[in-house]
């Protein structure tokens, strides 16, 4: 089972991850590209060390100092966007794994499985965004779509071999983030250190401050809809503060399945690149007898209304999931650029939804319109 692999986002959280189990797993796996913004260290270090056929450096302020470092290789170092894009859509790997953050992962996304080539995906925006698109390229190329996030691997995982008729509904699980029991009337004095500071799980600044407002588990719903087909009258969200079980599903005779283990990314970004396989891993294993206890309890939209916003967006679908995406992607960026309130984030979200103009079947260019749009409006508040 020897396969080659694209690494799109290779500096970040999941992508350095995803290299920690490419570097375990030698003999199974090639890394073949690798994909980065703006962190050149790091993508020259990786570029070193794996010895990929060609590296992206997507901003290109930056391309003079990796082509500069990497002269003496046999390395190709593409530069820009443009780049990245035509990256996405060489044929010649096994699996594309998506790490990018945010909504320009989507368009890398839509292009690799346009171009038959199976998906590891942990950019949750592709789908959100552009679901029903995603969904329909996947049907014409064939093309398979991996997911790492814990909580779709975990149902995924817990989905194998069973008949889908007998499941009467999906468990996403959260941990409730750093504000979870924290006084609601406090939460317009959030700092952005208290946001980033996540009690189980170490993740990027921007998937950390959706944890903290439980946009991810909004995300994460609609992007369940979309990979497992279940209505949203059909998946629940429970928060799990100890982070051990990953998600559920509960059958139609009261039975109920979940994945459980440690918090650690590196198991789901694991079997989504060995699937079907669950090979030797040398990561922290969960050991039971750590935890006396296992408590749960329901969200409280109240206290985290983007929670609400998602199903709402599910209910509407067209271009709803979409805008609430781009409105949350721009209203972080601001809230950690010290511009907003922790709490304004929602209340953007909110207002982008309900303001922008609903298309019920768009397309690409409608989407980067949206993107636009939602841009220059996020920025106004």
């Amino acid at each position: 089972m020897f396969k080659r692999i694209s690494i799109l986002g290779s500096t970040g959280s999941i992508g350095v991850n995803a290299l920690k189990v490419a570097s375990h797993l030698r003999e199974e796996l090639e890394i073949v590209y690798l994909s980065a913004n703006q962190n050149t260290d790091l993508l020259i270090e990786q570029a070193l060390q794996f010895n990929p056929e060609a590296v992206c450096i997507v901003d290109e302020e930056f391309s003079e100092k990796v082509k500069d470092a990497l002269i003496s290789t046999d390395i190709e170092v593409l530069v820009g966007r443009k780049c990245l894009l035509e990256l996405s859509q060489r044929d010649d790997v096994d699996i594309l794994l998506n790490g990018l953050v945010g909504a320009p992962g989507m368009e890398p996304t839509l292009l690799a499985l346009q171009s038959g080539i199976d998906v590891a995906l942990s950019n949750k925006e592709s789908l959100v965004m552009a679901g029903d698109i995603i969904k329909k390229a996947m049907k014409k190329s064939g093309a398979k779509l991996y997911p790492i996030d814990s909580e779709h691997s975990a149902i995924w995982q817990c989905l194998v071999g069973e008949e889908i008729e007998d499941i009467r509904r999906l468990i996403l699980t959260g941990s409730g983030g750093p504000f979870r029991s924290r006084d609601v009337n406090t939460f317009a004095e959030i700092k952005i250190d208290e946001a980033l500071n996540h009690p189980n799980w170490d993740m990027g600044q921007k998937i950390t401050i959706d944890s903290a407002t439980m946009m991810n588990k909004g995300l994460e719903l609609i992007e369940a809809y979309w990979i497992f087909g279940f209505t949203p009258d059909k998946i629940d969200i429970v928060v799990h503060p100890q982070s051990i079980i990953h998600s559920m599903i509960e059958f139609k005779d009261g039975a109920i399945k979940a994945q459980m283990g440690v918090p650690d990314m590196k198991v789901p970004i694991q079997y989504a690149l060995t699937y079907p396989r669950h090979i030797e891993a040398p990561w922290e294993q969960l050991d039971f007898y750590e935890f006396e206890k296992l408590t749960f309890q329901p969200p409280d939209y109240d206290r985290f209304p983007c929670i609400k916003l998602a199903f709402d967006s599910l209910e509407k679908l067209g271009t709803s999931c979409a805008a609430l995406n781009l409105a949350n992607d721009y209203s972080v960026y601001r809230f950690l650029n010290e511009e907003i309130l922790f709490t304004d984030i929602s209340k953007i979200n909110a207002t982008i939804m309900a303001e922008h103009k609903w298309i019920e079947h768009p397309t690409l260019e409608d989407l980067k319109a949206l993107d636009e749009w939602v841009k220059n409006h996020v920025s106004s508040f």
